[in-house]
């Protein structure tokens, strides 16, 4: 049980502390490519506490625009506790599962589309609507690629599915499902090209629009946190190797790929513009043709 507290305040550490230094990380490569000096590194740590720190503008009666940010950075905070980063069992290996993670993930999707639509700005309500797309076209494509790897290991516990991969290392099947998730971690993290429903240029900040203060540095936060949940589920799910099986180096080396993805996520992010709605439809359904051809190796494997 302590063992289990420790691991999760390990996690919830990194997810909400450490997010906000990645991001300044990606704004300084960013700089660098553009050939500019940039922010400093603490520059999304100091975003986020004046945001915090500003008046809490009510922009429409709907108790929705009121607890949808808090709803949204705490379900992926528990999104976080079911996966591992640097360990073999995430904290909530008991109490979830991939199902489990799928939902929360989900749930963070639609409580945003729910807070743009109770907004009332029809610029947020097409925010919404693109938020739909991309989770109906998205979504399917983590799950397909954690249901390989519960087909894999005969159980849709986190953990047994990192175990089973270590133990049977590199396969065909958890190899496309793992190049599935990275071909799709751009969209879930809203970067280009793929940053459809915010999209300022086309419809000013879409489903964030009417957000500001502190509800929209709440939903800041869920964003940086995403980009280590997502950068840790490809690296300790699909990717988990070297592990020593000793805790602090294990976290370390976790770290370390997750900064890699992030690096990668960046420079997509930099050098692409914004797809057309049809293109990126047109790419995440052959993203799901290659999650489902992993899906049936792991099938004909079993």
């Amino acid at each position: 049980m302590s063992y289990a507290i420790g691991i999760g305040f390990l996690n919830i550490c990194l997810v909400l502390l450490l997010s906000p230094f990645l991001e300044g990380i990606i704004r300084k490569i960013r700089a660098f490519i553009h050939s500019r000096k940039g922010p400093p590194l603490k520059q999304p740590y100091y975003d986020l506490l004046k945001l915090l720190g500003k008046e809490n503008l009510v922009v429409s009666p709907n108790f929705l625009i009121r607890w949808a940010p808090i709803v949204c950075l705490a379900t992926i905070l528990i999104a976080g506790l079911l996966i591992p980063m640097g360990t073999i069992r995430p904290p909530l290996s008991v109490a979830g599962d991939v199902i489990v993670f799928i939902y929360f993930i989900t749930l963070a999707a639609v409580v945003i589309m729910m807070a743009a639509a109770a907004s009332e700005n029809p610029y947020a309500h097409i925010g919404a609507s693109r938020e739909m797309m991309m989770l109906l076209t998205v979504e399917p494509v983590i799950a397909i690629a954690l249901i390989t790897g519960a087909i894999n290991a005969h159980s849709f516990r986190i953990s047994d599915i990192v175990m089973w991969n270590l133990a049977h290392g590199p396969t065909v099947s958890m190899g496309i499902a793992g190049l599935s998730v990275f071909l799709i971690v751009q969209a879930q993290l809203g970067k280009l090209p793929f940053d459809i429903p915010e999209a300022d240029q086309e419809i000013m900040g879409g489903v964030f629009i009417e957000m500001s203060g502190p509800k929209y540095a709440l939903f800041k936060w869920a964003f940086l946190a995403k980009q280590v949940i997502f950068a840790s589920l490809l690296c300790q799910v699909f990717i988990p190797w070297p592990t020593t099986f000793i805790l602090w180096l294990d976290v370390l080396v976790n770290l370390v790929k997750v900064l890699i993805i992030v690096i990668f996520v960046c420079i997509i992010d930099v050098v692409n513009p914004r797809l057309r709605i049809d293109q990126a439809i047109k790419y995440f359904f052959i993203i799901i043709f290659v999650a489902l051809m992993g899906l049936v190796f792991a099938l004909v494997q079993a």
